[in-house]
C-alpha cells in the first residue's frame, strides 16, 4: 500500500472550541516557561550533564496528546521534557529529576534523559539516538498482544530518520500490524547538521512507502494542525490498520543542547521563526481575534503559570539529592507480570 499525504487545515479554519483553544494554549505554555526556568537553573549549575530544550516544538506533542486518550503510551529521545508535561507528568518531578534530586521521577537517579512515569504511560526519555523506535513497537506489540485499542506514540528526529534500527522497526511494524505512530519530529538541523546536507531525500515520511506504511507531513507550528493529523493517524491504528508515520516540521530556537552555540544558522533564520511562525503566538492570535479571551486573561494564565514553573524550581531546590543507598534499588523487578486471558 502506497503512503498518501493528507492536506492540514491551517488552525484558522480548524474547527475547535474556546476551552480547547485555552488548554492547548495553558499547555505549550506551561512547557515554555518550564523549559525557560530549566535552561536558568542549567545556567546556575543546578542541573548537570546535558540539558536538551523543546522551546520552539511545543505544538507537536500538545497537538497529539490532543488526539490521544488513556492508555495511549508515548517514548521519545533525550528532547523530552515537553513530552512528559504534555501527558500530565507533575512539573514538580520532572524539575526535581533535573536537578538530580529524591523527589524527581527517577528519583534523581536519571536525570533529563531517563524519566519514566507508568502512571502516565511515558516511558522515556532515551538517550542513544534510535534506540527508542523499536522501543516504541515493541509497546505497540504488548497491545496488540493484549487485545485493546492503545496506540503507541514513537518519537524521534530528523537526525535519528536516518538510523538502521529505524527502518528496521518499520519492517516488522508493519509486517505485524502494530498500532504505533511513528512520529519524525523534523526540526532541521538534527545535532547541528541541516536535512538539506544530510538527507537526500526531502521527504522523510515517504520512506515508509518501502514498507506500506501510510503516513502524511503536517505543520509542526501549527497546534491545530498536528491534533487532526494526529486524529487520523490514531484512527487509522486503533482500527487495526498497522503503523503510521507523521513527519511533524517543526523548529528548534535553542541549540541542540545547552552547551550547543548554533552557529549552523543565522540569528535572522529563528528571530524570523519566532515573529513569523511561533505556535504559542498563533493560538494566542486566535483567542484574541476571535474574542475568546482579553489580554488581560492571557497575562493572569502566563502568571499563574509563571507561579507553577517557579513553585516547581524550589522543590526541586528542597528536595534532598538521594541518598547513597538508592544505587541499589531499581535494578531488578520485584515481580514479572503475567498476561491472563
Amino acid at each position: 500500500m502506497a503512503p498518501r499525504k493528507s492536506p492540514s487545515k491551517p488552525a484558522s479554519q480548524a474547527n475547535v472550541s474556546k476551552d480547547e483553544l485555552l488548554a492547548y494554549y495553558k499547555d505549550m505554555l506551561l512547557i515554555r516557561r518550564f523549559e525557560e526556568k530549566a535552561g536558568q537553573l542549567y545556567g546556575m549549575g543546578l542541573i548537570g550533564g546535558f540539558c536538551h530544550l523543546y522551546i520552539g516544538q511545543e505544538a507537536v506533542v500538545v497537538g497529539l496528546e490532543a488526539a490521544a486518550k488513556e492508555g495511549d503510551k508515548r517514548v521519545t529521545s533525550y528532547r523530552d521534557h515537553g513530552h512528559m508535561l504534555a501527558c500530565g507528568m507533575d512539573p514538580n518531578g520532572v524539575m526535581a529529576e533535573l536537578t538530580g534530586r529524591e523527589g524527581g521521577y527517577s528519583k534523581g537517579k536519571g536525570g533529563s534523559m531517563h524519566m519514566f512515569s507508568k502512571e502516565k504511560h511515558f516511558y522515556g526519555g532515551h538517550g542513544i539516538v534510535g534506540a527508542q523506535v523499536p522501543i516504541g513497537a515493541g509497546l505497540a506489540f504488548s497491545d496488540k498482544y493484549k487485545g485493546n485499542d492503545n496506540v503507541t506514540f514513537a518519537y524521534f528526529g530528523d537526525g535519528a530518520a536516518n538510523q538502521g534500527q529505524v527502518y528496521e522497526t518499520y519492517n516488522m511494524a508493519e509486517l505485524w500490524d502494530l498500532p504505533v505512530i511513528f512520529v519524525i519530529e523534523n526540526n532541521q538541523y538534527a545535532m547541528g547538521t541541516s536535512v538539506a546536507r544530510s538527507t537526500k531525500s526531502p521527504s522523510l515520511w515517504e520512506r515508509g512507502a518501502a514498507y506500506g506504511i501510510e503516513g502524511e507531513e503536517v505543520d509542526g507550528m501549527d497546534v491545530l494542525a498536528v491534533k487532526e493529523a494526529g486524529e487520523r493517524a490514531v484512527a487509522h491504528c486503533r482500527a487495526g490498520k498497522g503503523p503510521y508515520i507523521l513527519e511533524v516540521k517543526t523548529y528548534r530556537y535553542r541549540g541542540h543542547s545547552m552547551s550547543d552555540p548554533a552557529k549552523y544558522r543565522t540569528r535572522e533564520e529563528v528571530q524570523k521563526m519566532r515573529e513569523e511562525r511561533d505556535p504559542i503566538e498563533a493560538v494566542r492570535s486566535i483567542l484574541l481575534t476571535g474574542n475568546h479571551a482579553t489580554e488581560d486573561d492571557l497575562k493572569a494564565i502566563d502568571k499563574d503559570i509563571k507561579s507553577v514553573v517557579n513553585a516547581s524550581a524550589e522543590f526541586a531546590k528542597e528536595s534532598p539529592e538521594p541518598a547513597l543507598d538508592e544505587l541499589w534499588t531499581d535494578i531488578y523487578a520485584d515481580e514479572i507480570p503475567q498476561h491472563t486471558a
